[in-house]
């Protein structure tokens, strides 16, 4: 049983498929560092099994409009939009470990008080999240999954899109974006299909001044993999 099992907007068919790898990999001395320091203070573990409220105002300490992103890898994008967006708390998502120790190494470093980070499955978390309560959900470069028989595991699929449009405000936004082609045709038809999401832009949208260019994505362009973005504002 999986945490999703609990919440009703999940079918019985995707609470056991996971959408990601877990990884540890090596860190740097300064990254676990990092990692047993900050974490205390800015870490939230998600747990396998029934699914754990959160309570995003005891989080972060104040009531401000949230931003989750899932997949947040080194964290660069993470701390570039923070730090852009002050009025605004992001809680960022992610499995990587080592990813997690650099993300809070830069918050450190920035001073930064409207980020926390947590470590496991997304899914789980937003399970345990109120309706309504996040300002926009960013899904930056997910794992494309490009082998057919992968495709289940994808994180943008109908199922896993009800949920996280559940969570969103109204007027709220669901911020996609990937480098894999045929990902993004999948993806705008799946956020299309959902009748109380609307495309802001009325198919592929401009690249957005508030998403910074990371190094995976410039490698996906000196790669000829164009990069493909999508938001949708919930009803």
């Amino acid at each position: 049983m999986t945490a999703t099992d609990h919440d009703p907007a999940v079918p019985p068919a995707s609470r056991t498929i996971r959408t990601f790898h877990p990884r540890r990999g090596r860190m740097s001395d300064r990254q676990t560092d990092a990692l047993s320091r900050l974490w205390p203070a800015y870490g939230l573990d998600v747990p396998d099994g029934p699914v754990v409220p959160v309570d995003l105002a005891a989080l972060f300490g104040r009531r401000a409009p949230v931003v989750l992103e899932i997949g947040s890898g080194m964290g660069d994008s993470t701390v570039a939009m923070a730090t852009a967006d002050p009025d605004r708390d992001y809680l960022a998502v992610e499995v990587h470990t080592p990813g997690i120790a650099n993300l809070l190494d830069l918050v450190e470093r920035g001073g930064l008080r409207n980020v926390r980070v947590a470590q496991g499955d997304a899914l789980s978390l937003v399970s345990g999240l109120p309706e309504g309560v996040l300002d926009a959900v960013h899904v930056f470069f997910p794992d494309p999954w490009p082998k057919s028989r992968h495709h289940k595991r994808r994180l943008i699929q109908p199922a896993h899109v009800t949920l996280l449009r559940s969570r969103l405000r109204s007027g709220g936004m669901l911020h996609c974006a990937t480098d894999w082609a045929e990902y993004a045709d999948v993806m705008r038809e799946t956020l299309d299909a959902d009748p109380e999401l609307v495309d802001a832009y009325g198919g592929f949208a401009p690249r957005p001044a508030h998403r910074p260019v990371t190094k995976f994505e410039r490698r996906a362009i000196r790669a000829g993999r164009p990069v493909a973005d999508l938001l949708y504002r919930r009803r």
